[in-house]
C-alpha cells in the first residue's frame, strides 16, 4: 500500500461515517392527533408535542388562538394572574409566564381559579374580559365570580377590574364562570353553585360582560351515577358551537377523584333561560383513561387550529389515580372530531408518551 492510498482510505471511511450521522428527510409524517404516534422519541420532531403542555398553574385551563400566537391562562391559588404565549400550541411548554394583572384589594383577593378568555363587544368595543373565581382568603367556602377588561386588543393586556357577577345580589357562592354568546347578540353567563345539597349549572342573561340582567336560571344538576362520584357535582361549563349547534360540555363528579369526568349537553330550544331548552346526553364522553395513565379529565376549554379546520380541546388531567384537585393538574390538548350525527367525539385522552402532530395551518417557521 503507497503513502497516497493510505492517507485517502481513512478519509473515505469519515465522509461515509459523517453522511450516515445525518438526520434523514424521508419517512412517515407525524401523525395527526387523532391518529397519535407512538413513542416519546418522536416529540422531539418538527411540528409535533406531547401532554402535557403546562405542568405549573396547568389546572382549569383556557387556550386561544389569536394574531399567530396561542395564549394560555390557568388556575394560579394566588391573587394574581399569568399568561403564557407561544407561536405553537407544544411552545406553551417552555413559554415564560407573564403577569398579566395582580389584585390589591383586600376585598376581592385572593384564591384565583378557572378563568375564561372571551373577546367579547362591551362599551369600549371588542375587548378581550377575563372572567374568574377568587374568593378573600384560601377558604374555598368564599369563592365569587369577577370580570377584567383588556384595555385594547391585546390578549396580555393590562387589565382593569369591571366588577363581580352577582345575580341574586346576595353575594353568593359561584364559580367556573363561562360565557355564551347568540347569533343574534344576547350574552349569557353560566356558572356553578351549590343548592339543594348539589353543585349546579345555572345561567343568566348579561347587559354587558359584567353585569346581568335578570336572575340565573339552573340549566343542569346531577342526576346519573356518573355525575355523583365523590359528590354530585356540575361545574366548569363551556361552549362548543358547530355548523349552527350550540353544545355545552361540564364536568361531573368531585374533582378530588380520579372519576372526574366531561358531560355535554346541547341547546336545542331558543331561550337558554327556558325550562327544557337544554338537553343532557346520558353518558360521559370524556373520561379516565387507566390504560394511558389518564385520570380526573376535565374542566376544558376549545380552540381553533390556525387555518380554523380543526377543534381543539384544552383539559386538565392527573397522573397518578391517587392526585385530586391541586396543583398535580396538567394542561393536556387533543383534537376534537365530529360524529355522524353531528355531535362532537372528543375521544379518549391520549398517554403523554403519544407524539401529537401540531394543529393544522401552523406555520412552518413556527415549527420547532
Amino acid at each position: 500500500m503507497t503513502p497516497t492510498r493510505t492517507r485517502v482510505l481513512p478519509l473515505l471511511v469519515a465522509v461515509l461515517l459523517a453522511l450516515l450521522a445525518l438526520p434523514q428527510t424521508g419517512g412517515a409524517p407525524a401523525a395527526r392527533a387523532d391518529s397519535p404516534a407512538a413513542g416519546a422519541d418522536s416529540a422531539v420532531a418538527a411540528g409535533t408535542f406531547t401532554n402535557p403542555i403546562v405542568t405549573q398553574n396547568g389546572a382549569d385551563p383556557t387556550i386561544i388562538r389569536y394574531a399567530g400566537y396561542y395564549y394560555h391562562l390557568g388556575t394560579t391559588w394566588a391573587s394574581h394572574w399569568e399568561m403564557r404565549r407561544s407561536p405553537t400550541l407544544g411552545g406553551l411548554k417552555t413559554a415564560t409566564p407573564t403577569t398579566v394583572y395582580r389584585e390589591t384589594v383586600a376585598s376581592r383577593c385572593c384564591n384565583f381559579w378557572a378563568p375564561e378568555l372571551h373577546r367579547l363587544n362591551g362599551s369600549n368595543g371588542l375587548r378581550w374580559y377575563l372572567t374568574y373565581s377568587a374568593g378573600v382568603s384560601t377558604d374555598i367556602d368564599h369563592q365569587h365570580v369577577h370580570v377584567l377588561e383588556s384595555a385594547g386588543n391585546n390578549p396580555l393586556g393590562p387589565y382593569t377590574y369591571k366588577g363581580q357577577v352577582d345575580p341574586y345580589g346576595d353575594n353568593r357562592w359561584m364559580i367556573d364562570s363561562s360565557y355564551l354568546s347568540l347569533p343574534d347578540g344576547r350574552l349569557y353567563l353560566l356558572y356553578s353553585f351549590w343548592e339543594g345539597g348539589t353543585q349546579n349549572l345555572y345561567a343568566v342573561r348579561m347587559s354587558n360582560p359584567w353585569t346581568p340582567t335578570g336572575g340565573a336560571v339552573r340549566i343542569a344538576t346531577p342526576t346519573y351515577g356518573w355525575e355523583k362520584v365523590g359528590s354530585g357535582v356540575n361545574e366548569g361549563p363551556t361552549i362548543l358551537q358547530h355548523d349552527g349547534r350550540t353544545f355545552l360540555t361540564f364536568s361531573a363528579s368531585h374533582c378530588d377523584t380520579p372519576d372526574y369526568k366531561l358531560g355535554l349537553m346541547e341547546l336545542t330550544g331558543g331561550d337558554p333561560l327556558a325550562a327544557g331548552a337544554w338537553k343532557k346526553f346520558a353518558n360521559p364522553v370524556f373520561q379516565r383513561n387507566d390504560a394511558n395513565g389518564v385520570y380526573g379529565p376535565g374542566h376544558n376549554f376549545f380552540f381553533p387550529s390556525p387555518d380554523g379546520k380543526e377543534v381543539w380541546m384544552a383539559y386538565h388531567a392527573n397522573s397518578k389515580a391517587t392526585d385530586g384537585c391541586s396543583g398535580t393538574r396538567t394542561t393536556r390538548a387533543q383534537r376534537v372530531n365530529w360524529n355522524a350525527d353531528g355531535t362532537p367525539n372528543f375521544g379518549t385522552p391520549v398517554s403523554t408518551s403519544i407524539a401529537l402532530a401540531e394543529p393544522s395551518g401552523t406555520p412552518a417557521a413556527a415549527r420547532r
